[in-house]
């Protein structure tokens, strides 16, 4: 168990622990798929002779890339947070409600800003 959490204090903070430990376990398991195949269509485009505003003009004609991209920038947003949530609290032992918050927030910058930065492919 994380040593985040103090479970006699608080009796649901093994149960959110766990909870948390699965969704970063699952989160990286989608991003390990995500850059591989992130990283192999840009290899294999770039060998194939594909200019940066050619991928472009085949992103745009592809929902499927949209919502990859879509997803992969969800994995981040789950992933990122839970990982700097245990970095802080172990390094800088802050805990609780406050870290909780400030590791939401994160997570929700993370999804808009990657969000956005989708949209600006597609749209």
């Amino acid at each position: 168990m994380s040593a985040l959490a103090d479970p006699l204090a608080d009796p649901g903070a093994s149960r959110r622990e766990t909870l948390l430990w699965a969704a970063q376990r699952g989160s990286a398991v989608v991003l390990a798929v995500c850059v591989v195949v992130h990283l192999a269509t840009i290899v294999l485009a770039v060998r194939g002779g594909l200019s940066a505003a050619e991928i472009l003009g085949r992103l745009h004609a592809s929902t499927g890339w949209l919502l990859f991209y879509l997803v992969f920038v969800a994995a981040v947003a789950v992933h990122a947070p839970i990982g700097l949530r245990a970095i802080l609290g172990e390094t800088l032992g802050w805990r609780g409600r406050a870290l909780d918050y400030a590791m939401l927030l994160f997570g929700a910058f993370l999804a808009l800003a990657g969000g956005r930065a989708v949209g600006g492919l597609y749209l």
